[in-house]
């Protein structure tokens, strides 16, 4: 099937617009390039978060010395020569690390720190420990001290979460106490999966006020 002639005249600006997008991902210097010239066009149409993402990683590179723009080139060199596999593993990190409130961002640095500290053998014994346990587990931890530790029994509630409710989801689960976050996983085990996106909504519609109110009344069914 051909392309209509509507979808041949705009293609050009969409590629245009993929390769800009490209640019949020691949760093500064490229996200330098597309701010100029051709790119000016498009960057209206931008979401504001990655038409400010974007416009930060060009102010960036302007600045940078020519040593530093050659150690970048060098650094996305690297960065181009990974798998797939790695480069998408990192970039899930990455999100993970700006999706964390700085509280939760200053305590993994403080672990970071502590980790650096050990004996080789404590470390390595704490890598093996952490290699045993299942996928599952080990991504869970992308989302910080507070749900990583939590993660494992709060699962089955955000297993079918989709896309786009995940991170109000995550921002409401981060603003409940522990013991909240005990119960609704008590909660999270009674409640029949085809019923969790229900328990989930309600959550969400449940001011942080009246929460503990509606886990007890929840519980008491």
């Amino acid at each position: 099937m051909q392309p209509g002639p509507d979808r041949v005249r705009h293609r050009p600006r969409w590629a245009r617009l993929a390769a800009l997008m490209a640019c949020l991902v691949a760093g500064p210097g490229l996200a330098a390039t597309a701010v100029l010239g051709d790119f000016a066009d498009i960057l209206p149409n931008l979401p504001a978060e990655a038409r400010v993402l974007l416009q930060q990683r060009a102010a960036q590179w302007m600045n940078w010395s020519a040593g530093e723009r050659d150690a970048f080139a060098v650094r996305l060199k690297d960065w181009e020569a990974l798998p797939a596999a790695d480069r998408g593993g990192q970039r899930e990190r990455y999100a993970a690390w700006r999706a964390l409130t700085p509280a939760e961002r200053t305590d993994v640095q403080a672990a970071m720190q502590r980790y650096a500290a050990l004996p080789s053998d404590e470390q390595q014994a704490l890598h093996r420990e952490f290699e045993a346990l299942d996928r599952s587990q080990q991504r869970g931890w992308l989302l910080g001290p507070l749900l990583g530790a939590d993660y494992a029994v709060l699962q089955p509630l955000l297993a079918q979460l989709p896309p786009e409710e995940h991170r109000a989801m995550l921002q409401v689960l981060r603003t409940m106490a522990p013991q909240q976050r005990a119960d609704l996983s008590v909660l999270v085990r009674r409640t029949p999966p085809h019923e969790r996106a229900q328990l989930r909504r309600e959550l969400q519609a449940t001011a942080p006020i009246n929460r503990d109110d509606w886990l007890r009344t929840r519980l008491a069914r």
